[in-house]
């Protein structure tokens, strides 16, 4: 094996030095979306939910709290229900990443679910 040269020490540390930040900025950015893939599956839950409550002809209150066990926190909720039809949409405020990532726009996240209203629901 022949050693490096003089010149060439230094180098794998040099370029380490320099991929660390673009590995971590990569690393938090991919942990910003999973939680953004976890919220909205989380506002998706909580539409059906509260669909599926107002289609077995629960009362809307009900229907809203079992939406908002699910929902995540500053959820709000859109009802629209017609005679056979009921419609729920559920928007929800996904956080902004700090740090490295500050840059990016914050993000709102929707979900809607329509569910039939059930034969004998009030």
């Amino acid at each position: 094996m022949r050693r490096p040269a003089r010149s060439e020490r230094g180098i794998v540390t040099a370029e380490t030095a320099m991929a660390l930040p673009v590995l971590l900025a990569l690393t938090l950015a991919l942990v910003w979306l999973l939680s953004l893939g976890l919220t909205q599956v989380l506002v998706l839950d909580a539409s059906r939910e509260a669909a599926r409550s107002l289609a077995r002809g629960d009362p809307v209150a009900s229907a809203l709290a079992a939406g908002r066990r699910v929902a995540p926190g500053g959820s709000d909720f859109a009802i629209h229900q017609e005679d056979t039809w009921v419609e729920v949409e559920v928007t929800a405020p996904a956080g902004r990443p700090s740090g490295l990532l500050g840059f990016l726009p914050s993000v709102r996240l929707s979900g809607r679910s329509v569910a039939q209203v059930e034969e004998g629901a009030q």
